[in-house]
């Protein structure tokens, strides 16, 4: 499924299953405390107003997906990241909200 103009989402079913597949990066994109509070297993903390400069840290031919609380910020960063050249990334539907598995604090 497409979150607006190319931007892929998955589900978090579909997020779990890539997880538990291999290596992909997660990009968690909420503030700092909200990432503290509980975030999905192997996340990195970037929120959304650093992600542009903060880009160049991840390979952009990784398979990327970033994550929010509820999917209105990752979808505004993954059209970011998409901008910025990244080849295969996609926002997780529902965010955090929807993840069933245990967060990590």
């Amino acid at each position: 499924m497409f979150f607006g103009p190319r931007i892929k989402t998955i589900t978090t079913t579909e997020l779990a299953e890539r997880l538990a597949a291999g290596p992909v990066v997660l990009v968690d994109v909420r503030e700092p405390y909200e990432f503290a509070a509980g975030h999905v297993p192997r996340a990195v903390n970037v929120p959304l107003g650093q992600i542009r400069a903060r880009a160049g840290e991840f390979d952009s031919s990784a398979e990327t997906y970033v994550i929010c609380q509820s999917g209105h910020r990752s979808a505004t960063a993954t059209k970011q990241l998409v901008k910025a050249g990244f080849l295969n990334v996609a926002g997780v539907r529902g965010g955090t909200s929807a993840w069933t598995g245990k967060l990590k604090k």
